[in-house]
């Protein structure tokens, strides 16, 4: 069984990969000529940030505090929601979405890990399962998506 402290730490990594997605949706909506891409984005984007919410609470129930707001690059799951600054150079609608399915895939591989490891995670098992669902179906709305904005 994992230490508190290995709890917490995963917890955060959550956090942190939660607020890159939060990111990479805000500067999607910036960088999108679209109404309905932009509202879409924005809409995920507060998402994230209830996520993040629900998920400071979880990590302060086990004594530690949650300063992360903006994200970070504390492995190489992170570093997913690094490709839409690339496609957001692009400007095309296309490239956008391309980057965020390749970080809402890695988001929901490393919800499932954790998901996956219920004796250590039992506490907040609903919190997680609850979140990887929502980025399961903001997923499917942009696979949905990439047919429609396809160059």
């Amino acid at each position: 069984m994992k230490s508190n402290q290995e709890i917490v730490s995963d917890l955060k990594e959550i956090l942190s990969l939660v607020n890159d997605g939060k990111e990479g949706y805000k500067s999607s909506a910036e960088a999108t000529s679209s109404n309905e891409l932009k509202a879409l984005f924005l809409q995920w984007e507060g998402e994230r940030i209830v996520y993040a919410s629900e998920l400071k609470e979880h990590i302060t129930k086990h004594g530690e505090e949650a300063e992360n707001e903006a994200g970070g690059i504390l492995g190489g799951v992170h570093r997913t929601w690094l490709t839409i600054k690339q496609a957001l150079s692009s400007n095309k609608d296309s490239a956008i979405l391309e980057a965020i399915v390749t970080g809402e895939r890695a988001a929901i591989a490393k919800y499932d890990e954790y998901i996956a490891d219920y004796v250590d995670h039992a506490d907040h098992l609903n919190l997680l399962t609850g979140q990887r669902d929502g980025i399961k179906e903001a997923l499917a709305t942009i696979e949905k998506l990439q047919l429609q904005y396809k160059d």
